[in-house]
């Protein structure tokens, strides 16, 4: 457990003094990510979404002997205005492999951070979202789950409309 710690913490640092950004939450699908990130210092999310992308795309290009960038598009930012928008991000983002039928149940996908947010003590914490979220893991497993095939039906229907 240790060893995930450090490893979180130069990962999201810009000089291994200071932070620049937490970990809300976040999802890893097989085309994209999606991530919450608290920005600490200027310019800390677009510093960190840089390494990310940056050293992921090298290690997997060397290890399947490939070039080029691995996820769909560039990285987009919303800001994120009040604790209820948070919440329902929170939710769409963990309910993400559901809605693409990748699993039945966001608990039982192992890339994202659901299991952290139903979980006191999880043994691989990456997130820190104690401080912006007042999350009851009971209450939140059921405003997560209740929702699973309302968002499948808006991901049919946003899918049959043309930008």
């Amino acid at each position: 457990m240790k060893e995930q710690n450090s490893f979180n913490n130069k990962l999201i640092t810009e000089d291994n003094n200071s932070r620049i950004v937490d970990i809300i939450a976040y999802c890893i699908m097989p085309t994209h990510i999606h991530l919450i990130l608290k920005q600490l210092k200027s310019k800390g999310i677009s510093i960190f979404m840089s390494l990310i992308s940056n050293s992921y795309a090298k290690y997997f290009n060397l290890k399947y002997k490939r070039k080029g960038p691995l996820w769909e598009r560039e990285f987009q930012n919303v800001l994120v205005s009040s604790d209820e928008q948070l919440l329902h991000l929170s939710r769409y983002i963990h309910l993400n492999p559901t809605t693409a039928f990748l699993t039945k149940n966001p608990y039982d996908w192992r890339f994202s951070s659901y299991k952290e947010f139903l979980e006191e003590e999880h043994e691989e914490k990456i997130c820190n979202f104690k401080d912006v979220l007042d999350i009851n893991p009971k209450s939140y497993k059921e405003f997560v789950e209740d929702r699973i095939s309302y968002q499948r039906d808006l991901a049919k229907i946003k899918s049959l409309i043309l930008e």
